[in-house]
């Protein structure tokens, strides 16, 4: 698909998506912004994309929001902000609620609606010289891109807390220690441990892989009995695929599965 703000490619099964807009430090804009849901969109309904790889060009993952555009924006900055943050709220959760699992590779600083978009990946692995900051309340305002609900269910809310109303930076290994990324790696070595990974990832079970992200959506809103009645319905249906077919025969003849997202 033509994309003024990402590059967007797929092969063997990994959609793979650049934010290119290394000169704004990959900021969100409203083209960035609509296009980002559109992609997601389209990975979701396409069933030979099985793994996705969301990352930015140059030296920053992103820095949030573009702050020239909002100034430009004037006395419609409210509503302008506000049609922005709705298509980056539909983009995370298409990501959120697809099969195929969201790998984030944190190639550099992440900051503001950056952090945000960063921590709601399935995995997230980061170059060793990346760094995560808030920095919301440094310009006067308040956070969004989800991270309000991910942040908390992450690293708690005392942490969260320290996060949002600091603007603590961390380091990519601070980061890990916190659990706010899977993996570090040094920045040369990025690139292809992603693409190891996502591969790997594509050739597994992707409609459980999907079963298991919406069970996690839910397991900090449900009692006990409720979420297990949740699971129950999960691995029942689930049982039925072509995939959970494949996997338990390929137990049984002790031989590797042959997935094929069915």
């Amino acid at each position: 698909m033509p994309s003024e703000t990402l590059d967007v490619d797929i092969s063997n099964g990994v959609g793979r998506i650049v934010m290119n807009r290394p000169d704004h430090a990959n900021a969100f804009n409203l083209p960035l912004a609509k296009e980002l849901v559109a992609t997601a969109r389209a990975f979701e309904a396409d069933p030979e994309v099985r793994a996705v790889i969301l990352t930015g060009r140059g030296r920053f993952f992103s820095a949030g929001g573009d702050l020239g555009e909002f100034t430009a924006a004037g006395a419609r900055v409210a509503p302008f902000l506000h049609e922005m943050t709705l298509y980056i709220h539909q983009a995370i959760s298409h990501f959120h609620r697809m099969n195929a699992p969201v790998i984030v590779s944190l190639n550099g600083t992440a900051a503001g609606g950056g952090f945000s978009l960063a921590i709601s990946g399935d995995l997230v692995v980061a170059s060793r010289k990346a760094k995560l900051t808030m920095g919301y309340y440094k310009i006067g305002l308040s956070p969004d891109a989800t991270s309000t609900y991910f942040l908390p269910r992450l690293v708690g809310l005392r942490r969260a807390q320290e996060l949002m109303l600091t603007d603590r930076v961390l380091t990519a290994e601070e980061a890990l220690d916190w659990g706010l990324v899977t993996k570090v790696v040094e920045p040369e070595a990025l690139e292809a441990e992603v693409q190891t990974m996502a591969e790997e990832i594509a050739r597994g079970a992707t409609l459980a892989f999907g079963g298991a992200k919406r069970l996690l959506t839910t397991s900090f809103a449900n009692g006990l009995e409720t979420q297990a009645q949740l699971e129950a319905h999960s691995v029942a249906g689930l049982a039925e695929s072509q995939d959970a077919k494949e996997g338990m025969a390929a137990f049984l003849e002790k031989r590797a599965p042959r997935y094929e997202g069915k």
